[in-house]
């Protein structure tokens, strides 16, 4: 499936990622779904990243707080993840354009400061799971 992948400082961008441990490589280490979106899309991230402490990405409205480490947008089929459409790759490039900086919270609401995220210039393999344990 062809997903957006959004990294900490940098900026989005797709990737073909097939099956669940593909999706675990990308999110290093168990993946999470949320649904803040009235689109039929998900954003999957590392459902241990405040254990790993995991660095600060994005914001995420709806009572979501945000999302700390790497993870990536995909559609939502019937009981399945589905590649985004070309609309919906697009809007959320748009959205998560800007790289965040956390510098603290209001309730479950973060406080962040919008600055110009990187390029990514080569696809770098993701941080397995194992590997932040050290």
């Amino acid at each position: 499936m062809n997903v957006l992948v959004v990294e900490p400082g940098y900026m989005p961008y797709e990737k073909e990622v097939n099956g669940l441990h593909e999706m675990q490589a990308v999110v290093g280490g168990l993946i999470d779904a949320i649904y803040p979106y009235d689109d039929p899309v998900a954003i999957v991230c590392n459902d241990e990243a405040l254990l790993y402490h995991m660095e600060f990405n994005r914001s995420v409205e709806g009572g979501y707080g945000g999302v700390f480490g790497t993870f990536f947008v995909c559609g939502c089929g019937e009981d399945n993840f589905i590649s985004l459409t070309p609309e919906q790759m697009e809007k959320y490039r748009e959205k998560f354009k800007k790289a965040e900086i956390l510098i603290g919270s209001r309730g479950n609401e973060p406080v962040t400061l919008k600055v110009d995220a990187k390029p990514k210039l080569r696809q770098e393999k993701a941080v397995k799971h194992d590997e932040i344990r050290r």
